[in-house]
């Protein structure tokens, strides 16, 4: 079981610019669903009043989430950052999806921090992790289906790549039972976000949820 809070944790960045923020969720039996529907509902909001009329990849965040895609080898418009695109489905007048509780409060970290972030089985990533540019020939499989790495920012472990800031692959994917991930966020180091510091205060909004110490690698 991997763990952000433990001792040898580490994670490598081989691409610049680029800052990851894990920590470790846990549900308790006082997590009630019905408060973080609200608490999303109220971030849709927030959103659309935030981006009323404007375009959304001019704010500092995306933009440089979409600069460092471009460094990587990849379109940003092709391919978007997992942020950009719940951002877009929002400002279209779309709900977000209510999947599973800590895929739900992934998706609203996403949104409040407008970084892509991932949730993850703590059973099924093995560290050490390393931050690279996908390789010819690599895959991952996500809820669209497979997507080809190659030139695209990668998470990748002992076993091969199972993230990316686009999608992950079904080898660290949630079930409806499962009351424990790992999270990690996919900062832009130039734009000045701070995902520890909301990681930090979303135990406080939400009853139930247990966030750890988040652990900062550039």
């Amino acid at each position: 079981m991997t763990r952000a809070s433990d001792p040898d944790f580490a994670c490598r960045l081989e691409l610049p610019g680029w800052r990851l923020v894990f920590a470790d969720l846990a549900l308790g039996d006082a997590f009630d669903a019905a408060v973080l529907d609200t608490r999303l509902a109220a971030a849709e909001t927030a959103l659309r009043r935030r981006f009323a009329g404007g375009d959304p990849t001019a704010d500092p965040v995306l933009a440089a989430l979409r600069e460092l895609f471009k460094a990587a080898g990849t379109s940003p418009s092709r391919y978007r950052p997992s942020s950009e695109a719940l951002v877009r489905r929002v400002l279209k007048g779309d709900p977000l999806p209510r999947i599973q509780p800590l895929v739900d409060l992934n998706n609203l970290v996403s949104i409040d921090t407008l970084c892509p972030a991932c949730v993850m089985r703590p059973d099924t990533v093995h560290p050490p992790l390393l931050l690279r540019r996908g390789a010819a020939g690599e895959t991952v499989t996500g809820f669209k289906g497979e997507l080809d790495l190659d030139g695209k920012p990668v998470l990748a472990d002992r076993e091969g790549p199972f993230g990316t800031p686009i999608t992950d692959d079904h080898r660290v994917v949630l079930h409806a039972e499962h009351r424990e991930a790992l999270l990690v966020v996919y900062e832009p180091r130039a734009a000045g976000a701070d995902s520890a510091r909301r990681l930090a205060a979303l135990a406080g909004e939400i009853p139930g949820l247990a966030v750890g110490p988040a652990r900062v690698f550039e």
